[in-house]
């Protein structure tokens, strides 16, 4: 079963910052946790080429109700069209995760006009287990959403704030 779940909103920065900065910046200031479910990522490892299109890390986190501190999952650049769109996988879990195989994420940048960006930020969430298809649903469109928001406050906060790069 795949479930999507979609967040848009407006950025009001240049169009490189508001494409670059959900990918390229430090993902522990992206990904601070959620309720005490979603883990806090820490740091990343495996990711010299990030950013490339097939590159790809393992993504390390702090201990959460859900998750022992420690490597989580691997993400990696599935396509990277430059100022338009990223489109990401994280899978590889390393903890029982409800039946969930692997999410596919996008974040699509749209300009308006100049220093107003449209932000489509995208996942579909792949799961396995059919018994437990009405949870995934359940969790895709409550939780994971209200977790896609924080994130992509996070993020606006960094464009913004014009949080350096740390990969190409």
């Amino acid at each position: 079963m795949q479930t999507k779940v979609q967040v848009k909103t407006i950025f009001n920065c240049n169009l490189e910052r508001a494409f670059k900065t959900a990918i390229l910046c430090d993902v522990s200031k992206v990904h601070t946790g959620y309720l005490g479910i979603m883990p806090k990522v820490t740091h990343t490892i495996g990711n010299e080429d990030w950013g490339k299109t097939g590159s790809s890390k393992k993504i390390i986190v702090a201990k959460s109700l859900t998750y022992q501190e420690g490597e989580a999952f691997s993400d990696k650049v599935v396509e990277r069209v430059e100022n338009k769109y990223w489109i990401i996988e994280l899978s590889g879990f390393t903890t029982f995760m409800f039946g969930f195989s692997k999410f596919i994420g996008k974040w699509a940048t749209t300009e308006i006009e100049p220093n107003k960006i449209l932000v489509e930020y995208t996942y579909i969430l792949h799961s396995e287990i059919p018994v437990l298809y009405p949870f995934n649903w359940l969790f895709a469109k409550t939780f994971w959403r209200l977790y896609m928001k924080q994130v992509i406050e996070n993020i606006r906060t960094m464009a913004y704030n014009q949080e350096p790069y740390q990969y190409n």
